[in-house]
């Protein structure tokens, strides 16, 4: 199953929601692969601990590659090059987790028929090879965005399941723009109607991520002074009414991640270790990204008969 994660803004926890995904999947026995199509910034290699890559790679990544200046893009074995201190043995029963690093600098380009071709080819070849591979996209209405939704298009790709994630953190700002990025004029629908996409099979492929979820009634915010208290309580009902007129509400949601300070702090893998030894992250956190992982090819979870 190709998956794409994507966001109108930037810091909506994209990609280190992503990259927690892929390796909740990759633990349940999953062989995952996980793309840096974040043109502009590929910094995805952070949040999995492989620091020669961690700004991009100098030559032969994805960028080079659907450009046509690599004949094949360069893939990391996340296990054997993470120097995350838990993940430095790869885990009993997991399975392959695989970086495909973006170009450092690379930058944006336009979409044109030759990436469109590479694209088809490295799809579909990846389709093949892994459970989930996993497209981490450039933030807004980017290059990376059209190149996945013409490459998605293409007669080639039918029959192969795409979904998509679009990331927001649960503010105003973000769920307005959520929703433009879903369903405005210049957006993922739209743009791929015209691209030649079924409109409703597209709708029905598109599920929201929320992130930096702060729960008014939980410790320590219910702890607040009575004021605060009921301030924060009334803006997250508007945020609940805003969401449901956007069509971003409850039934387009596929889950949520809670406010986590140590996710503020450094975008990362949180793995049982750091809940239930070190404790510097919370369960709510972890149990979040299991769910998510789990629901995405849950089709009850889509609402798929």
């Amino acid at each position: 199953m190709l998956v794409f994660a994507a966001s109108d803004k930037g810091g909506t926890g994209r990609s280190v929601t992503s990259a927690n995904i892929a390796f909740h999947r990759a633990l349940a026995g999953d062989d995952v692969c996980y793309l840096d199509f974040d043109f502009g910034s590929p910094t995805a290699a952070a949040v999995f601990d492989v620091p020669s890559v961690m700004g991009g790679i100098v030559q032969g990544g994805l960028h080079s590659y659907l450009q046509g200046q690599a004949h094949e893009p360069v893939r990391l074995d996340v296990w054997a090059r993470t120097e995350h201190p838990v993940l430095r043995h790869r885990p009993a029963g997991s399975g392959n987790l695989v970086l495909f690093p973006g170009d450092r600098s690379g930058g944006e380009f336009a979409v044109g028929n030759d990436s469109v071709i590479r694209g088809i080819d490295l799809f579909l070849r990846l389709h093949s090879e892994f459970d989930v591979v996993l497209v981490d996209l450039s933030a807004g209405r980017s290059y990376a965005v059209d190149l996945a939704l013409e490459v998605t298009a293409r007669p080639e790709l039918h029959g192969v399941g795409a979904r998509w994630l679009i990331h927001h953190r649960w503010t105003r700002q973000h769920v307005i723009a959520a929703s433009g990025f879903a369903f405005g004029p210049r957006g993922i629908l739209s743009g791929g109607v015209a691209r030649g996409h079924d409109v409703e099979e597209l709708r029905g492929s598109m599920r929201f991520v929320r992130a930096a979820v702060l729960d008014p009634e939980t410790p320590p915010w219910s702890l607040a002074p009575p004021a605060q208290s009921a301030w924060m309580r009334t803006c997250d009902q508007g945020l609940h009414r805003l969401a449901a007129d956007r069509g971003v509400g409850y039934s387009a949601m596929l889950g949520s991640v809670p406010l986590e300070p140590v996710l503020q702090w450094r975008e990362q893998l949180i793995t049982d270790e750091d809940v239930f030894s070190s404790r510097v992250a919370g369960p709510e956190t972890l149990k979040a990204f299991q769910d998510l992982a789990g629901k995405l090819t849950d089709d009850d979870a889509w609402g798929i008969p």
